[in-house]
């Protein structure tokens, strides 16, 4: 049921009549940004969960850019930027900046909260570092868990169907 689904949404004729995706040109048209293989789910994985630890907006944009140079599924690598959404947005990013503190052995002092723009650039600057290393080691230890995670589910996927069509022939 979802696989028919998925197909009706996604197909490439919708797409390809689509006046606003032109500004995309021939890129968008290509059939693995749109069809779920093997290679263009288990990388439109890696792309999204690698690109929801980028500490930017419109990671959506990028996410979508990766699935297009990479040739991957771009409505899953966009989709599953939205690991790092508004809720869990804060402990992720927490958890990547004492991720980069071990990483890269800093030992910064607590601080004392102040809300003011002065006080968070000052922070910033002292502490972009091991946040953007944690970032980085976060979204790469995703990206390698869920190209895994979808390879590894794929090949489950498939030696089932064929055990369950072979048990099928047996029976005749």
């Amino acid at each position: 049921m979802p696989r028919d689904f998925l197909k009706n949404f996604f197909a490439i004729q919708k797409i390809k009549d689509d006046k606003s995706l032109n500004i995309f040109g021939d890129f968008i048209h290509d059939q693995n940004l749109w069809h779920m293989r093997r290679r263009s789910v288990a990388g439109a994985c890696a792309i999204g969960l690698f690109c929801a630890f980028i500490p930017l907006p419109f990671q959506m944009l990028i996410a979508a850019g990766f699935a297009i140079i990479f040739r991957c599924n771009l409505p899953i690598s966009a989709a599953l930027v939205w690991v790092t959404n508004p809720i869990t947005m804060p402990p992720l990013f927490f958890l990547a900046y004492k991720a980069g503190v071990f990483l890269t052995d800093t030992h910064l002092e607590p601080f004392d909260f102040e809300l003011s723009f002065n006080w968070l650039f000052t922070e910033l600057r002292e502490r972009w570092r091991p946040f953007m290393m944690g970032c980085f080691f976060l979204g790469t230890s995703a990206a390698l868990f869920g190209f895994i995670t979808a390879r590894v589910l794929w090949r489950i996927r498939v030696v089932t169907f064929w055990n369950k069509r072979k048990l099928r022939k047996l029976k005749k």
